[in-house]
């Protein structure tokens, strides 16, 4: 007869893998001897080796008493239907795996392909991380909220990147953040975006690309969470000439900066 510790240690397992066998009803618990110690047995030995080789091999403890009491006949169904859930298992382990694995990719993992290799040329171009996590986030949700919108906008401003005007104003707008609302860089920072915007503008229309909803856009336009003094001072620029030149009421330029 032997104890607990010994049948555990023949076994490979331990002490604590025994007791909750027994509390499973996996392994029949012996009789305690007269000094009130459970003495075990080579069959206690053996039925724990079999109880430890199918859970290493992936049979559910729910499903090892039903196995080791089945005939050739039912041992071989049953362990074809515990392979059967194994491999399940196991896809949804990899496509959990790919997941994980795309979350080393940062942005490309809440957009789509083309805007995350949309994001890195921001970055290669030099554009801060604050800048890019800005467009990141209005991409996250223009693509969630309308794909369709999505792909026009996105489509409108990938080709205006390739215009080199443009790039070297986003890139100084991106400086901009940091500058005082009394720079008179401002102005002239409006003054050249309206230009070069106007040509953009009218070479769009001319191949005659849709329009984005305004609700849409005033959605996006609402989402941006980064501003700056400098950058609100902008806004207001623009707003202010838009409404001298009758583009927006007048009576509306105080909305427009609150």
């Amino acid at each position: 007869m032997i104890t607990i510790g010994q049948v555990a240690a023949y076994a490979g397992v331990t002490i604590k893998a025994v007791r909750h066998y027994h509390e499973r009803g996996l392994l029949d618990e012996p009789e305690r001897d007269a000094s009130g110690y459970r003495r075990y047995n080579a069959g206690h030995a053996i039925e724990l080796v079999k109880i430890k080789t199918l859970a290493e091999a992936g049979v559910p403890l729910a499903r090892i008493k039903e196995v080791l009491a089945a005939d050739p006949v039912q041992f071989a169904v049953a362990i074809a239907d515990i392979d059967h859930d194994l491999e399940r298992r196991a896809e949804e382990l990899t496509r959990a795996r790919e997941r994980i694995a795309r979350l080393s990719a940062g942005d490309g993992l809440f957009v789509s392909p083309e805007v995350a290799g949309y994001l890195d040329r921001l970055h290669e171009l030099g554009v801060t991380d604050r800048t890019v996590q800005m467009e990141r986030d209005i991409w996250i949700l223009l693509q969630s909220v309308s794909p369709t919108e999505a792909a026009i906008w996105f489509a409108d401003k990938n080709d205006a990147m390739r215009d080199p005007e443009f790039r070297a104003l986003y890139l100084e707008y991106d400086a901009a953040y940091d500058w005082s609302p009394a720079d008179r860089r401002l102005e002239s920072l409006v003054d050249r975006t309206e230009g070069v915007l106007a040509r953009l503008r009218s070479r769009r229309q001319r191949e005659e690309w849709p329009m984005p909803d305004p609700a849409i856009t005033q959605l996006v336009t609402t989402s941006v969470s980064v501003s700056s003094p400098a950058w609100d001072r902008i806004n207001e620029i623009a707003q202010e000439r838009m409404a001298a030149n009758g583009i927006i009421p007048k009576k509306r330029r105080h909305q427009a900066r609150s």
